[in-house]
């Protein structure tokens, strides 16, 4: 009760009751725009991450499905190796009898090796070590390097236990050959015999790290996220910042990769938390993409400003709407109350017609009895003026065309998705003008100079749209454009001449528009070069109500210029397949600053 009477005292405090519905309304759709967008944030921002997670995994795999598709062609290089009868002969037990008998074996599988790395720029080099000590590489002349024991080399010895099956190191540098020394991955392999059980040497193709950097160093995974890979060990095979690594500047979860199996964990706080996404290898290594959490959301920034701009809008939105309510059910009251003002000051022409079985209803009606004889006495030219109203508005309804607005912004769109900003500012600025132009102040009638700016307007709209199917000329004497003539008189009979005149043609389109003085007449020609009409679809025109188009009808253009005397109005003539001219005669009665039509 207590707090009731204090949320009560809150409202009396305010000045009338408007005010109070309005607080209150306001208060409540205050508090359920804040959640709602709150929630609906935070719906969207999970969702989102929970898509550039899916995102992240589907380009770390598809690094992996390059590698593998590479390691792959290395292997079907040993393999071509392991099966070449040169190869075989040459690393078996059997001894040559001579250097001349040895040297063709090896200048052959030199050859082989030598057409490989010709067309494969990142293999380094191609070797083969027997188990009866000879060595042939993709050099004709090659020295191995005296202080270097291949049979010491973790790529010889993991190839040899792994007994056939191929074998990639990690990142080293392959010093086998005398002043050779470069940065490089192995892949080795044993090579069998026929029986394929005896080992008979050891395959070596060195690849140069290169291919891993161009296949990894182009994943984006936002402005700071990376690829990188660990082979089995842990050891680091590629890193985009290796230089941070190697001198313990930067570090990476390297325990909880080698732990992981594809999946992804994340690690970190704030903007430091990052997301490793992990995709296995069958050769050992693991790819790991790192993105930062607050990226993950590329647009995150636009988003919140999206959603704080949203929630703005809405909020002056609802308060509108409060507003509006609290209006709408204090608006009887303060009605009633001008009412009583404005019978106090003599005028007795005020009618209170509240329905209501409330109090202000009672109050309504008793005050519509005391003057309602003298409203009586008025009633014939209230209704005369709601006529006339009603008239009005249903001009105005009609001066905007929803199909052509409907159309014009479709190309606006069109123009804008196709970043065609100089057309898109150019049939705004079109629309804006020709929808200021059809209220202008108002008025029934407009300078001439006005309604041929409206249907320039509306032309250019309508040649964008149409673009080289449609050109237009207007040619009016320059001492009319001060006179006054009623105003959207012009456009529907261009438009009929676009829409079915010109837009059925197959040649490009020409709307011609002269206004000329003939006496005490303005005369105004529009022209087109169309399909058409026959004498029955011209008769048809003039005495159908709504015309043959939509919006401002040509009949109701034509009677409302026949107002000012059967001499003036539309006049038709027209040829099938060769164009439609319509000329509209005025009466020259609107001289300049003339507000009213007769």
């Amino acid at each position: 009760m207590r707090k009731g009477w204090n949320i009560g005292s809150f409202l009396f405090k305010f000045r009338s009751i408007q005010s109070s519905i309005s607080v209150v309304f306001s208060c409540l759709i205050l508090f359920l725009i804040v959640i709602t967008s709150y929630i609906s944030y935070r719906l969207s921002a999970d969702a989102v991450e929970m898509n550039s997670k899916h995102y992240i995994a589907e380009i770390v795999q598809q690094v992996n499905i390059n590698l593998q598709s590479y390691i792959t062609n290395m292997e079907d290089i040993s393999l071509l190796a392991s099966t070449n009868k040169d190869v075989k002969y040459y690393i078996t037990g059997t001894s040559f009898i001579s250097d001349e008998e040895r040297r063709p074996y090896e200048k052959r599988i030199s050859d082989l090796f030598q057409s490989i790395l010709i067309t494969r720029k990142d293999i380094a080099s191609i070797m083969v070590f027997g188990y009866n000590n000879r060595f042939v590489s993709d050099r004709r002349i090659t020295s191995l390097n005296l202080n270097a024991n291949f049979e010491e080399q973790p790529w010889y010895k993991n190839a040899k236990a792994e007994g056939g099956r191929s074998v990639i190191s990690a990142p080293h540098v392959q010093n086998m050959i005398q002043n050779e020394y470069r940065w490089v991955v192995s892949l080795s392999r044993e090579l069998k015999s026929a029986d394929g059980i005896t080992g008979e040497g050891i395959f070596l193709v060195d690849l140069n790290l290169s291919v891993i950097n161009e296949i990894c160093n182009h994943i984006n995974l936002g402005k700071r996220g990376y690829v990188f890979i660990v082979d089995k060990d842990g050891s680091i095979v590629y890193h985009p910042q290796q230089k941070l690594i190697n001198s313990n500047l930067k570090t990476e979860m390297i325990d909880q990769v080698k732990q992981s199996g594809s999946g992804s964990f994340t690690t970190g706080e704030g903007n430091k938390k990052r997301m490793y996404t992990i995709q296995e290898t069958h050769f050992g290594w693991k790819i790991v993409g790192v993105a930062y959490a607050n990226e993950l959301i590329a647009n995150q920034y636009q988003i919140n400003v999206s959603y704080f701009l949203w929630t703005i809008l809405a909020l002056v939105i609802a308060l509108c709407l409060s507003f509006y309510l609290s209006r709408h059910l204090s608006q009887p009251i303060k009605q009633l109350q001008r009412n009583m003002k404005l019978v106090e000051k003599g005028d007795f022409t005020i009618r209170s017609d509240f329905q209501s079985k409330n109090e202000i209803g009672q109050l309504s009606h008793t005050f519509t009895i005391m003057v309602g004889r003298i409203r009586e006495l008025m009633n014939q030219i209230i209704q005369n003026e709601e006529s006339k109203r009603t008239s009005e508005m249903k001009l105005l309804e009609a001066q905007i065309n929803p199909h052509f607005l409907y159309n014009t912004l479709d190309s606006i769109i069109w123009m804008a998705e196709r970043k065609k900003h100089d057309e898109v500012v150019l049939m705004t600025s079109s629309l804006a003008k020709l929808f200021r132009a059809i209220i202008h102040k108002n008025n029934e009638t407009v300078p001439v100079r006005v309604e041929i700016e409206h249907i320039t307007n509306y032309l250019q709209i309508q040649a964008m749209r149409y673009q080289d199917k449609l050109d237009f000329r207007i040619e009016v004497d320059p001492g009319i454009l001060d006179v006054h003539i009623p105003k959207i008189i012009l456009q529907p009979i261009v438009e009929n001449a676009i829409y079915h005149g010109i837009k059925n043609s197959l040649e490009p389109g020409q709307v011609t528009i002269t206004g000329t003085e003939e006496g005490d007449a303005i005369v105004f020609v529009v022209a087109d070069n169309g399909v058409g009409m026959e004498p029955e679809k011209l008769e048809h025109i003039l005495k159908s109500r709504d015309g043959i188009v939509k919006g401002i009808g040509v009949s109701n253009v034509n009677e409302r210029i026949q107002l000012f005397g059967n001499e003036f109005g539309l006049s038709y003539k027209s040829e099938k397949w060769v164009g439609t001219e319509v000329r509209i005669v005025l009466p020259k009665c609107f001289q300049k600053g003339a507000d009213h039509a007769p």
